[in-house]
């Protein structure tokens, strides 16, 4: 058998408890070790609340080792929590995720069948939605994680290959574009990246109706990877496009309709805000049609959809700005 860690960055967020127990149950061989990396703020985080969720270990708590990182993010959280490990293989997991019964077994299976080259082999992402009703927009985006390559979520690397690439670039310091900035470096370093058969359960969190707005913070992540990856990272990472150009022109008009009121060029200004108006309303129908269209979904569209295109441009512009003498990632190997 291929000897694993799991490695797990958190927040000690209220599904941390969950994604232990879904671990812990999960039939197969179990991890050489688990490395749970605490990523809250400060040198010492009160330790009470991770009582609980070690406690649904069982017989795995003896093999869980507790670190800090800093609050630094989960791509540094993450190196901090392979440096600790020893195991050939490192099973990444996030700590909203639950892993499915038979994952250990899954897994164990996926690795004993990685070919000398594979440098990773990737989980199968669930997102289970609701049968009700059409999903809502935060809903929908989380579920596009079913979709996505690469996510870290649920992704076993060779320690040998982290080694080799560097490990996790800390100047990401969101959830976001981490995963697929390491993937394509393992991909320059010819590595293969595998679909495995293991399945994993991605519940959609909670939220409140401004985190599409907060979501824009990744269009600066999107920016250091332009400039890392060059302009064609979107087609080499299979990553959607988005709205970005959208939102950009939305911005311009909005900007462009303030300017010519303000110089008395009403015509101009009424077109150019007419311009803002139409786009505006279309990305607005574009969410809501394919939603729930509830009054609270209807009223967070419209509001979001109107500060968002602001939002974005304002994140991507700063972003190349912050990161623009960045160099391709040279990190000590862990």
């Amino acid at each position: 058998m291929t000897a694993y860690a799991v490695v797990i960055p958190t927040l000690v967020r209220d599904t941390l408890a969950d994604c232990l127990a879904a671990l812990a149950a999960a039939a197969g061989p179990k991890p050489q070790e688990i490395v749970l990396v605490d990523d809250r703020p400060g040198p010492a985080p009160d330790p009470g609340a991770l009582e609980h969720p070690l406690s649904v270990l069982g017989d795995l708590r003896e093999r869980t080792l507790v670190i800090h990182s800093g609050g630094r993010g989960p791509a540094a959280a993450r190196n901090t929590g392979l440096r600790a490990a020893t195991a050939p293989w490192i099973a990444f997991l996030d700590d909203d995720v639950q892993v499915g019964p038979h994952w250990c077994e899954q897994l164990a299976q996926d690795l004993a069948e990685a070919a000398p080259d594979t440098g990773a082999v990737q989980g199968v992402i669930d997102v289970p939605l609701p049968g009700e009703r059409r999903p809502t927009d935060w809903e929908r985006g989380t579920a596009g994680l079913a979709q996505a390559r690469w996510i870290t979520a649920d992704m076993a690397f060779r320690a040998e290959t982290l080694k080799r690439v560097g490990g996790f670039d800390e100047r990401f310091r969101r959830a976001f574009r981490e995963d697929a900035d390491l993937a394509l470096r393992v991909l320059d370093d010819r590595w293969r990246i595998e679909q495995g058969r293991r399945t994993t359960k991605h519940p959609v969190r909670p939220a409140d109706r401004w985190v599409s707005l907060r979501a824009q913070r990744g269009n600066a992540d999107d920016a250091l990877m332009r400039r890392l990856h060059g302009p064609d990272w979107w087609h080499r990472a299979a990553a959607p496009r988005g709205r970005l150009y959208h939102h950009l022109a939305i911005t311009a008009a909005a900007a462009a309709a303030c300017a010519l009121a303000a110089t008395g060029r009403r015509r101009a200004a009424a077109t150019a805000a007419l311009g803002w108006a139409a786009a505006t309303g279309e990305f607005a129908w574009a969410r809501i049609a394919p939603g729930p269209r509830s009054r609270h979904e209807v009223e967070t569209m419209l509001a979001t959809s109107v500060l968002i295109p602001p939002a974005a441009t304002w994140y991507w512009l700063s972003g190349l700005w912050r990161h623009r003498d960045a160099a391709p990632h040279r990190a000590v190997a862990p």
